[in-house]
């Protein structure tokens, strides 16, 4: 037992001695969603320059290390792939504008002359954050959606809609949960249904929607069947 009682205690002074230490240098800053604290908070990105040392002291550079990304509250380090998760503040107005394009496209495939539709439209817009939002500022946005896009109400969704459906909609998709997902084309089916069942031009939309959710077509279709048995 003492021969290795020795040993360790050799290793363990030689730790003392020898050692590396990582000298950071900040290279950016900003605001992140931080894991450790469960919020937004603002970060610094760090690089690492690594030295050997002996007695404490740096003597030889062994490379670099990093980038990471330090919590300014928590003090943790994490990889720069979380930079790729939004803020709160930044997911809350992505979902509000998701829902508030989804409405209009919806609208655009044939409910903007509709009162019910527009009703039921404002409701999930306000709810989603637009709290303002009004009947006549839909039927106007339908409009103009429609001469920007060159789209005949009543039309299957063409190309100019489908990208404003996919950009609104595809950097979400991969921060929301299947159930998320799923209530945000399930919010454009109960606006279709409101003035009746839901037209080819109806379907084509909220296929579209489903697409750009990555919601795959059987789902699609399950959530069109399940809103369209469920009484508004």
């Amino acid at each position: 037992m003492l021969p290795g009682r020795g040993r360790n205690g050799r290793a363990a002074g030689l730790a003392r001695i020898l050692g590396t230490r990582t000298a950071w240098t900040a290279a950016g800053d900003g605001e992140f969603f931080c894991p450790g604290c469960g919020g937004d908070r603002n970060y610094q990105r760090l690089t690492g320059q690594r030295r050997f040392t002996v007695l404490g002291l740096p003597v030889l550079p062994r490379g670099e290390t990093g980038p990471v990304v330090e919590c300014a509250a928590c003090r943790r380090h994490f990889g720069t792939d979380v930079l790729d998760h939004p803020t709160t503040t930044r997911f809350s107005a992505m979902l509000r504008d998701a829902v508030h394009t989804v409405a209009l496209a919806v609208l655009a495939a044939g409910g903007a002359g509709s009162r019910t539709a527009l009703e039921s439209a404002v409701l999930a817009v306000r709810a989603a954050g637009f709290d303002d939002c009004t009947e006549e500022q839909l039927a106007a946005l339908v409009e103009a959606l429609e001469a920007d896009t060159g789209r005949i109400t009543g039309e299957p969704c063409g190309a100019g809609l489908a990208i404003e459906l996919h950009e609104a909609l595809d950097p979400l998709a991969p921060h929301l949960a299947t159930v998320g997902r799923e209530s945000i084309l399930l919010q454009g089916a109960r606006i279709a249904l409101a003035d009746g069942p839901y037209t080819p031009a109806e379907r084509d939309v909220l296929a579209t929607v489903g697409a750009a959710l990555t919601i795959c077509s059987d789902d699609v279709t399950r959530v069109l069947a399940a809103a369209a048995r469920t009484p508004s």
